[in-house]
């Protein structure tokens, strides 16, 4: 795949050359230098190390989720906590904001289309339009001192997870390997961690479920029914299309292993499995029906569909015709629709589906694929032979499938099966490790290699950032100039609205309109700026107020005083 990638130019060739060639030399030497040069590294002190801490399995689970809260915590001194910036984030924050108020949503506000913006409905009542998971856990961050927290949590619990769902499926060195390789790349240096996006809990759910499956035909145990349905749970009200997927995968599975001639009796593998998993789904799925209802009024639709029902032209799915033409209040939200569906029609050409499934691919190697660690695939063959796994095979080409089909794609669209990726990578890895060439131990050596320079060049970023040498591009998250801006208010007495106005040509991807769950009661308020006309009925409705106006896309935007136009000129 990365490959394929290179030779298309999606990259500079450099990048792909300097991690290759760095991991042909540190292969040359192992083999060169053998055991002398091996030992002097203490890699055997560590290995075996590794392997007595990796039989405790669930020490090993807490010690890889510990160890991103200890790392990423001990760096916030340089990193500092990170920002929100897209449309995204500022959603999922407006639900942990209004959870952490102890409210499932919000009333309606009687000037709704001052603050209209995207991913957030404003009737029948205001919330974010994603499902709630997501804004539960940033909830409990932000009653801890910072919604941050929460996702921070999630992450590690990501990597815990990971780890988890891999001793399910290989024996514990791997699988501990495994989770440490998730905790270098996406528990430190990605925006999975660094920033608000719903990437980490999916992980999590999907962890869960896949990880379940082989506990439940071992054991058939009511407890790994039980943490299936949880996984469910999580998938459900965190990314519903691609937990979907992947619930159907394991279903699949689950319902082919019920009926091979190994398996227990069909009445052990309902009573134990079966019956479990439907009891505990039905608390769970009453609770998001409540939810639905209490957002939308109708306990089977979603904020979400709301939400595209009333602005989306272009649809998700490939076979879906455009939906039909909108009213917009608001030039830009008119102008980012519209940019939608032309995606979402290009998408229906040849030419179009390529290149899309050439970004994809771009963005999921950027994000899950940090060079070198891709170069284990070329065991995949190997890999994919391996009758054990023939389950999450299944499980992985059912969830690729279904992403192909999707107009859009993010790289956590992915994270529902981010732990049967690390399942793959490390079964190429053990195929890897057993490959000799004249007697050499050529297979050990290039693994090491890989997982050496993997971590160790994590490390050195870190440890560069610490120093001060560069900053972490990774930790430079957010809309600084909106915060800046934030600041300067909230260090001024009384209260106040922010009129936004942007050019036709500012990045729809940078909004600045959005608010707390409770508007009104915000010391900042931030509005569109609609014209003088309609924004004298905002000046109405908040006389107390001080009114301010900002130019998002001018080189330092800054907030300057607002002047009504007199009475008169309304007229």
């Amino acid at each position: 795949m990365c490959v394929w990638l290179v030779t298309h130019n999606s990259f500079p060739f450099l990048t792909f050359l300097k991690p290759a060639a760095a991991v042909a030399l540190l292969t040359y030497l192992q083999i060169k230098f053998s055991q002398t040069w091996i030992d002097s590294l203490g890699l055997h002190r560590l290995e075996d190390f590794g392997r007595k801490l990796a039989s405790r399995k669930t020490l090993a689970v807490f010690l890889v989720g510990l160890t991103v809260l200890a790392i990423r915590s001990a760096v916030i001194p340089v990193s500092g906590i990170p920002l929100p910036e897209f449309h995204d984030e500022f959603s999922y924050l407006l639900a942990a904001d209004t959870f952490a108020h102890g409210r499932l949503t919000n009333p309606p506000h009687p000037m709704w289309t001052h603050f209209e913006t995207y991913h957030v409905i404003g009737r029948p009542t205001y919330m974010s339009m994603y499902p709630p998971g997501q804004g539960l856990i940033l909830a409990l961050g932000q009653v801890a001192g910072n919604p941050w927290l929460g996702q921070l949590l999630a992450a590690a619990l990501m990597c815990a997870a990971i780890c988890w769902m891999l001793q399910g499926w290989i024996p514990p060195r791997w699988a501990l390997l495994g989770g440490i390789l998730s905790v270098a790349r996406l528990g430190l240096l990605s925006y999975f961690t660094n920033g608000y996006w719903c990437a980490c809990l999916p992980a999590v759910g999907g962890a869960l479920v896949v990880g379940a499956l082989p506990r439940i035909q071992r054991h058939t145990r009511r407890r790994d029914a039980a943490i299936m349905a949880l996984g469910l749970f999580i998938l459900a009200n965190t990314r519903p299309y691609e937990g979907f997927l992947l619930s159907l995968g394991a279903a699949i599975a689950l319902f082919v292993w019920m009926f091979r001639k190994q398996s227990p009796p069909r009445r052990i593998a309902l009573s134990k499995i079966i019956l479990p998993l439907v009891l505990a789904l039905i608390p769970l799925a009453a609770w998001s029906a409540y939810y639905n209802y209490r957002v939308t009024g109708d306990p089977f639709r979603m904020a979400y569909t709301i939400n595209r029902d009333t602005y989306a032209m272009g649809r998700y799915f490939i076979w879906q015709s455009p939906a039909p033409q909108k009213t917009y209040a608001h030039l830009r939200m008119r102008l980012k629709y519209e940019q939608e569906l032309q995606d979402a029609q290009q998408y229906h050409t040849v030419p179009g589906f390529l290149h899309s499934i050439r970004r994809k691919l771009f963005d999921f190697c950027q994000t899950y694929l940090i060079l070198p660690l891709p170069f284990v695939l070329i065991a995949l063959p190997c890999a994919a032979r391996d009758r054990r796994l023939r389950a999450p095979w299944m499980i992985a080409a059912i969830f690729g499938i279904g992403l192909m089909v999707v107009v859009w794609f993010l790289p956590h669209y992915f994270a529902p099966a981010t732990a049967l990726l690390f399942l793959i990578l490390m079964q190429c890895i053990r195929h890897l490790r057993q490959f000799r060439w004249r007697k050499h131990p050529v297979g050990q050596a290039f693994v090491r290699a890989v997982c050496v320079i993997y971590i160790g060049t994590v490390v050195l970023r870190i440890g560069l950032a610490v120093a001060h040498i560069h900053p972490e591009r990774e930790w430079q998250h957010g809309d600084m100039q909106r915060a800046s801006i934030a600041q300067q208010l909230n260090a001024l007495p009384g209260e106040h609205v922010v009129l936004v106005s942007y050019s036709p040509d500012f990045s729809p991807d940078r909004e600045w309109v959005y608010n707390r769950s409770d508007i009104d009661a915000s010391k900042i308020i931030w509005a569109r700026d609609m014209g003088p006309e309609k924004n004298h009925e905002l000046l109405a409705y908040y006389p107390a107020r001080q009114f301010w106006q900002v130019h998002a896309d001018s080189s330092a935007p800054h907030p300057q005083p607002y002047r009504e136009l007199s009475a008169a000129s309304l007229k």
